[in-house]
């Protein structure tokens, strides 16, 4: 099979999903797409890998227009600062607390993941970027959580990479709380509630249970 075979092959495929969600989404919900095209209004912020398996969408089965969702390597919030460049996550952060008033805001690591496999591993520590070192720059918001688990763990095995994936998830949590908009509305009341909650959740693919975090206990409960 040659290299452009193989990608209409893949083009053909997205097409064909495509014909099926005109045929089974489009028109018969078009009244709710018609009113989605005016404007959006989640309220909730999904934070989640951008692995191909954990789709928050489908997890959490809702429709179009009810999460607004960023996606990246390992889940990760960096710490907010104001330094000159391209701050995606903080940006999309930004537009939902402020703009969207989202209500809540779930990190979701998962099972398997590779982003935190790679942080437990150092396996592309000084990688040159194109070979893998945009990945390993990016998981060094990990290397203080990756330490106290290889300290605990080691550095191999299904328990240390679980146990860093539950940490990368608690690190993007006390990242988002040096935002100074995400504190001011976490600590404000409305209604005899926060306007903005922040959760953690992990979803193992394994079998295909959902943990939310228990930040009194700091554990992740499976949600029944």
């Amino acid at each position: 099979m040659t290299e452009s075979t193989h990608h209409s092959d893949a083009l053909a495929h997205l097409n064909e999903g495509y014909r099926r969600f005109r045929e089974k989404n489009w028109h018969p919900q078009h009244e709710r797409w018609r009113t989605l095209s005016e404007g959006q209004s989640p309220k909730v912020m999904i934070i989640a890998c951008s692995d191909s398996r954990v789709d928050p969408a489908q997890v959490f089965d809702v429709d179009p227009g009810e999460i607004f969702v960023v996606r990246n390597v390992a889940a990760m919030v960096p710490p907010f600062e104001t330094t000159p460049g391209q701050h995606g996550v903080s940006a999309a952060l930004e537009f939902a607390v402020q703009v969207l008033e989202v209500e809540e805001v779930v990190v979701m690591g998962h099972g398997m993941c590779g982003g935190c496999k790679a942080a437990l591993s150092q396996s592309m520590q000084g990688a040159e970027p194109g070979k893998g070192g945009f990945v390993a720059d990016w998981i060094r918001l990990l290397d203080e959580a990756r330490d106290e688990v290889a300290a605990r763990c080691g550095t191999e095995g299904r328990m240390a990479e679980r146990e860093m994936e539950l940490a990368g998830v608690r690190v993007s949590l006390a990242n988002l709380r040096t935002f100074p908009f995400v504190q001011e509305r976490e600590g404000e009341i409305r209604d005899g509630k926060p306007r903005l909650r922040l959760r953690g959740a992990f979803f193992a693919i394994s079998d295909g249970i959902l943990h939310w975090l228990d930040e009194e206990s700091d554990e992740f409960k499976p949600s029944f």
